[in-house]
C-alpha cells in the first residue's frame, strides 16, 4: 500500500533524531503550513535575512519563499499574490478571468515546489524520512520532481527525479544542473505526459530498495492540504483585491487541470467560502474523466489515464477537455513576435499584459482556455470572476514551441497565422468537451480510480471508499495544525530558529 502522508505522530525516533542533527548542521528551519499560507506570519528578522538570498539558489531560507505571495522580482513578498487578469479583448468573454502566477516561486519557478515541500515536511517531523540515509524519489511529469530535487538539495539529502522521457528539454537541463549525479538521479520512463502508470511501475521497482522513499504526489494528502490552505487562500486574496477595486463581484469558479489533483484542493477551500464551482481540466486527446478514455498528448504538467487518490471527485462540478493543438498554438501566439504584434495591434493587448503572458506555460494556457469555455457555458458576465493558476512560465517550453512551429505550422507563423490561431482557439473556444457533472457522473469517475489504487497500488478498499464522503475531506483539515505544532517543536529542538 502506498504511503498516504496521514501520520501525525513520530513513528521512528531514530530517523527523527538524525534529521535534527542534519538540519542543525545545515542551518535549516522548516516553515509551517500557516506561514506559507500567510507569509505575514514569518518573523521579521528572518525576512530581513531572506532579502539577501537569491531566490534561485538552494539556500535554506528559500523554504520561506515556497508560497504564492512573492513579488514580481521574487526577492520580496507582497500582501496579494501576483495575478494576471485576462482582458475581454483577449478572452472573448465578459467574465473576469484571473490567473495566479506560479513562476514567482523560488528555485523552479513553478508552484509544484509547494507540493514537494508539503509532502516532505510531514515525513521529516514524523520520522518517516531520514535525510542522512534515505533517497527521496520524486515521481512526476516535470515540475514536481524539480521541486523535490530543489528541496532535497536544501536539506542536503539525496533526491531522484522520475519523469517521462518525452518531457521538455528545459526540464531535463534544469535537473542536470541540480541533481548530484545526472546519470543516476534522473530516471526517464517510457512515454509522454499521459504515461503515469509507467512512472508508478518504476517507483515500485525503486521502492524495493529500503533506502528509497517514494513521495507520490498523486496520493499524498500533504499535497492536497497545502493547496487547500495555501493556494486556496492565495486565490481568495487575489479575488478580494479585485473585489476591493470593483465591489459586487462574485467568485464563480476555480479552474485547474487535474495533474496530481493537489491544486484542485484550492477549489474545495473556495467552494466552502464562496460557493465557487470546481472545474477539473484534462487533455481532450486523453479524456479520462470525460469518457473513461485514453491517448497521448503534450499539455505538459497535467497527467492522466488515472484518477489521483487525492482528487475529491465527489465535490467536483465540471470537467472540461482542452486540445493540445490549442495550447501549442496559443503558446506560439503569445510568444512569437508575429503573434505578439497581432495581439497588440489588432486586439489592443497592452505591454503589461504581453509581458505577463510570459508567465503562461502549456498547462497554464490549458487552464485559461478551460476558463473561457466555462464562462461561455454559464454565460457569466462582468460581475463574475473565474480564478485559475498559471502553474509555470513559458521559459520551460522553448523547445516545445520550436517543435510545434515545425510540426503544426510548417515553420511559418505570421500575422495571418496569428489571427487564425486567435480566432480558432481563443475567440472560437466553444462549450464542446464540457460536462457538468451529475451525481451519477461523479460516482462513475470516482469508481474509475479503483483500478489504479486498489487493484494496482494495494490501497485498502475501506480507505478507498472513505473518500466518497465529504466528511473524510473535512476531517483531513485537523492534520495541518498538528503538523505545524510538530514543525515548531522540531525547529525548537534544532535550535536553528532562535539564531535566525
Amino acid at each position: 500500500m502506498p504511503r498516504l502522508g496521514l501520520e501525525h505522530t513520530v513513528v521512528d525516533r531514530q530517523n527523527y533524531e538524525h534529521s535534527l542533527e542534519r538540519f542543525r548542521a545545515a542551518n535549516v528551519v522548516l516553515p509551517t503550513f500557516a506561514e506559507l499560507a500567510d507569509p505575514q506570519r514569518i518573523a521579521a528578522a528572518l525576512k530581513l535575512r531572506l532579502a539577501e538570498v537569491d531566490p534561485d539558489t538552494p539556500h535554506p531560507l528559500n523554504l520561506f519563499r515556497v508560497h504564492w505571495f512573492n513579488a514580481p522580482d521574487r526577492w520580496r513578498d507582497t500582501t496579494s499574490p501576483v495575478a494576471v487578469e485576462v482582458p475581454p479583448e483577449i478572452s472573448g468573454v465578459r467574465a473576469r478571468i484571473v490567473l495566479l502566477c506560479g513562476d514567482r516561486f523560488p528555485m523552479i519557478r513553478a508552484h509544484k515546489v509547494l507540493a514537494a515541500y508539503a509532502c516532505l515536511a510531514p515525513r521529516i517531523v514524523t520520522g518517516q524520512f531520514d535525510p542522512t540515509r534515505h533517497r527521496a524519489i520524486w515521481p512526476s511529469t516535470g515540475n514536481y520532481c524539480r521541486g523535490g530535487v530543489a528541496i532535497s538539495r536544501i536539506l542536503q539529502s539525496h533526491g531522484v527525479a522520475v519523469l517521462p522521457a518525452g518531457m521538455s528539454r528545459e526540464r531535463f537541463e534544469w535537473l542536470e544542473r541540480w541533481v548530484a549525479d545526472p546519470e543516476a538521479d534522473i530516471v526517464r520512463t517510457v512515454g509522454c505526459e499521459s504515461n503515469v502508470k509507467e512512472i508508478y511501475d518504476k517507483c515500485a521497482e525503486l521502492e524495493r530498495d529500503e533506502r528509497n522513499i517514494v513521495f507520490n504526489q498523486f496520493c499524498e494528502f500533504g499535497n492536497y492540504l497545502a493547496h487547500y490552505l495555501c493556494t486556496g487562500r492565495a486565490a481568495e486574496t487575489a479575488f478580494e483585491a479585485l473585489e476591493g477595486r470593483t465591489p459586487g463581484l462574485r467568485l464563480r469558479a476555480f479552474v485547474s487541470a487535474t495533474g496530481s489533483a493537489g491544486t484542485l484542493g484550492a477549489g474545495d477551500y473556495l467552494k466552502e467560502r464562496h460557493g465557487a464551482k470546481i472545474v477539473a481540466v484534462e487533455a481532450a486527446e486523453c479524456p479520462t474523466l470525460l469518457y473513461n478514455g485514453f491517448g497521448d498528448h503534450n499539455i505538459q504538467g497535467i497527467g492522466d489515464k488515472h484518477v489521483p487518490f487525492i482528487h475529491n471527485v465527489m465535490n467536483t462540478d465540471v470537467v472540461v477537455g482542452v486540445q493540445d493543438a490549442a495550447t501549442d498554438a496559443v503558446g506560439l501566439l503569445f510568444n512569437l513576435p508575429a503573434g505578439r504584434a497581432y495581439l497588440a495591434e489588432r486586439r489592443s493587448a497592452t505591454n503589461v499584459f504581453l509581458e505577463h503572458v510570459r508567465s503562461f506555460g502549456l498547462s497554464s494556457l490549458c487552464n485559461l482556455i478551460a476558463a473561457i469555455k466555462t464562462a461561455k457555458y454559464y454565460e457569466w458576465g462582468p460581475e463574475d470572476v473565474i480564478v485559475t493558476v498559471a502553474t509555470d512560465g513559458a521559459e520551460m517550453y522553448e523547445s516545445e514551441r520550436r517543435k510545434a512551429l515545425e510540426t503544426r505550422f510548417a515553420g511559418r507563423f505570421d500575422e495571418v497565422t496569428a489571427g487564425e490561431v486567435f480566432g480558432q482557439y481563443l475567440r472560437g473556444a466553444a462549450t464542446d468537451r464540457l460536462l457538468e457533472l451529475s451525481e451519477v457522473d461523479r460516482h462513475r469517475i470516482f469508481n474509475l480510480g479503483y483500478y489504479t489504487w486498489v487493484e494496482q497500488q494495494g490501497v485498502a478498499i475501506d480507505m478507498f471508499n472513505a473518500r466518497r464522503h465529504q466528511r473524510f475531506w473535512g476531517d483531513l483539515q485537523s492534520l495541518v495544525p498538528r503538523w505545524d505544532e510538530m514543525i515548531a517543536e522540531f525547529n525548537a529542538r534544532t535550535g536553528v530558529a532562535a539564531g535566525q
